[in-house]
């Protein structure tokens, strides 16, 4: 309480004096603006300081440098870490010390550019691995905002596999390695398929060092080409040729496979490094031959689809991977021999008679002509000798 009593009231208060700068007590305004001054840090316009996060909003950010006032950074200077919150220390660009409204002025944004430079060059170096935020997609690739900096990420580098729609990766904040920076343009590359590649080269030797043939393998369809199907089984890429797709005949492999489709193969082959390796899919169910009906016979009538035509006859698909032959002299009973194709298309359902069957050989040979009876047989009573009949020129010889 004694404290107390040597405080004047208020009202004796002297402001003139204050105002003046003349002493109060023993204490000048000189000396009380100089104590406050000393308790707050010293700053420059134009320079670059550390603050603290001290609130914020979807708009903006408040960040204490220990000034007089705080200052406000728009929020969308941080929109390449999402994981932003208050107390974390941030680099901030003194714009301006005070503004007409006695605001304290600061850019997140132009502190990153001052020092980015430097930033990237460092993270090069020791192969550091940063953030960046996917800004737009652009010719070949996306722009990747780091350190401030407008990068380069190529198309290629954004995963280990093919990407198809670059547009899903906008708007998102990843992890990158910087890989390649010119400095005469000031041209930034960065990789975001360089961070998973040390990890799957390890799995891959792993599954390299384990590939057995006959061994079934998970795997994700990576790439479909007219001749077969690449299959990713972890880091390793394998080939299903489209003749190892199905037991039945393909024309293309997209009747049989989708891209990402996950599928079990077998591993029918490879080289000696495991580089090339040889896979099958139609392995995996048993061959239609061996499930084909045990009482099936000649002289048995089935129905079948034309798959393949040739001068001399026709393959009949009667069951996935079943065929037979009819060959152009089984479609007709008369001997002036025609083309196969006077007869049928490739597409037309046809029934037909088995005429041989070897299931050890796996082949059959089929016919048309035998669902009729053979002219001949009846010739003479349909033609008795001494008959006569109205009949068309078919052809001329020299005798």
């Amino acid at each position: 309480m004694e404290n107390l009593k040597n405080i004047q009231p208020v009202d004796d208060f002297n402001w003139d004096a204050y105002e003046m700068g003349e002493s109060y007590g023993d204490v000048s305004k000189d000396d009380l603006v100089k104590t406050y001054d000393e308790t707050l840090n010293t700053v420059k316009d134009k320079e670059v300081v550390m603050g603290t996060v001290t609130a914020m909003n979807k708009r903006e950010v408040v960040v204490n440098i220990g000034f007089k006032s705080d200052g406000v950074v728009s929020m969308a200077e941080f929109r390449y870490n999402p994981d932003l919150k208050i107390g974390d220390e941030v680099e901030v660009y003194i714009e301006n010390q005070e503004d007409k409204k006695g605001q304290l002025i600061l850019s997140h944004k132009k502190a990153r550019a001052t020092r980015s430079w430097d930033r990237v060059n460092e993270a090069l170096e020791k192969d550091e691995i940063i953030k960046g935020y996917i800004k737009c997609r652009t010719k070949g690739g996306m722009i990747v905002d780091v350190f401030g900096i407008e990068a380069f990420l190529p198309g290629s580098q954004i995963d280990v596999k093919p990407i198809r729609d670059y547009d899903v990766f906008v708007g998102k904040t990843m992890e990158f390695k910087i890989v390649k920076i010119n400095q005469e343009f000031k041209n930034v590359v960065v990789s975001h398929k360089a961070l998973i590649e040390a990890e799957l080269e390890a799995q891959k030797k792993d599954i390299i060092s384990r590939l057995e043939k006959g061994q079934v393998l998970e795997g994700t369809v990576k790439n479909i080409t007219s001749y077969g199907v690449f299959i990713d089984l972890g880091g390793v890429d394998g080939l299903i040729h489209i003749t190892d797709l199905s037991w039945g005949r393909v024309s293309h492999p997209e009747e049989i496979v989708q891209l990402d489709q996950k599928i079990n193969v077998v591993i029918l082959d490879f080289d000696d490094e495991k580089k090339r390796i040889a896979l099958g899919l139609k392995q995996l169910t048993p061959h239609p031959w061996d499930a084909l009906d045990t009482n099936l016979k000649v002289g048995d009538k089935v129905k079948g689809k034309v798959v393949v035509m040739a001068d001399y006859g026709a393959f009949i698909e009667i069951a996935p991977g079943v065929e037979g032959l009819i060959h152009v002299s089984e479609m007709s009973w008369t001997q002036h021999l025609r083309s196969a194709q006077d007869f049928m298309k490739v597409g037309d359902e046809i029934e037909a008679v088995i005429l041989t069957l070897d299931r050890d050989e796996r082949k059959m040979s089929l016919g048309i002509k035998q669902l009729k009876a053979d002219p001949w047989e009846d010739i003479e009573s349909r033609f008795p000798v001494g008959s006569r009949h109205t009949a068309k020129v078919r052809n001329f010889t020299n005798f």
